[in-house]
């Protein structure tokens, strides 16, 4: 490990046998990789929608604290949804993570086609104090 990248786990969520980390500090920034709906215990992706978006910002509150932080330090979050229906599931997660409508961070999202029964993919970046 290098002193100037620290990397970031969540604990039972990996990318499969691919070499890539959750998430990587450098610094004050977070950056995370791909967030996906990742049952921590059983490592397999749920087919319920609203299950993978719930784990998803689940995992990313736990880059960013494992980081060092908090969600009141993530700056950008880009979602990526299979279906627009989902819209309402994510801006419902959305709104219990940063419930203060002057205090969120930049959003975009952006549909795609998703692999491995995924209906939705986030990546973020925060800035420590």
């Amino acid at each position: 490990m290098s002193a100037h990248r620290v990397v970031i786990d969540v604990p039972g969520v990996r990318h499969g046998n691919l070499p890539i980390p959750m998430g990587v500090r450098v610094g004050k920034l977070v950056y995370s990789s791909g967030i996906h709906g990742m049952d921590p215990v059983s490592q397999e992706i749920p087919d319920d929608p609203a299950a993978q978006i719930g784990l998803v910002f689940r995992h990313m509150r736990t880059i960013v604290e494992n980081a060092g932080g908090s969600t009141g330090d993530i700056g950008f979050v880009l979602v990526r949804l299979r279906d627009a229906g989902l819209r309402d599931l994510v801006n419902a997660a959305w709104v219990e993570m940063f419930p203060d409508p002057l205090d969120r961070p930049a959003r975009n999202v952006q549909l795609q086609e998703l692999g491995w029964n995924m209906v939705i993919h986030l990546e973020m970046t925060a800035v420590l104090p």
